[in-house]
């Protein structure tokens, strides 16, 4: 019985992913999920309106289809001493995929670059990025970033303050 549980699971992923298709439920749930990750089984099931198995079943499939990336926890920067937040607008010298994708892998292996998003426009990439202090931010940009294969300007921003900071995106329910 349960082989076919978990069959039955991996083939509604696989249609899923296909075509994501969420009813009222799917979207309550990814809601709920969104604001509370934490959200025990039987809660995220009352407040979707269903029973726990179905909504434990649900939930499976939107992870498998890629709908749920993941779950993390929301860590204040200022608690493990990230008190610069910097916004970096990087320009290339080649916009050639090769030379895209090479810049994106050196990013992810930055781990003070916590977001890295590819734009049109003027400016090919926005980063952003963490830092201790001044001088952390600094010796980051002078010995990575600059001298990174195919940089060929970059131009920054200081965020004085945060006023929003959402992760996921807005989930319409009914």
């Amino acid at each position: 019985m349960m082989w076919v549980l978990a069959l039955s699971v991996r083939v509604l992923a696989r249609l899923m992913a296909d075509k994501v298709k969420l009813d009222a439920v799917d979207r309550q749930i990814l809601h709920d999920l969104q604001d509370d990750g934490r959200m025990t089984n039987v809660d995220l099931a009352k407040r979707a309106g269903i029973s726990a198995p179905p909504c434990l079943r649900r939930v499976r499939v939107l992870e498998e289809a890629g709908v749920i990336r993941g779950y993390h926890a929301d860590i204040d920067p200022d608690a493990l001493g990230y008190s610069v937040l910097v916004f970096a607008f990087v320009g290339l010298t080649s916009q050639a995929e090769a030379d895209l994708q090479d810049f994106e892998k050196l990013v992810s292996s930055w781990s003070q670059v916590r977001e890295c998003h590819m734009l049109m426009g003027e400016t090919d990439f926005l980063l952003k990025i963490v830092a201790h202090d001044w001088d952390d931010f600094q010796k980051f940009l002078t010995s990575h970033l600059t001298p990174a294969k195919n940089v060929s300007h970059v131009k920054t921003a200081l965020a004085i303050r945060s006023a929003k900071q959402l992760t996921g995106v807005p989930v319409i329910t009914d």
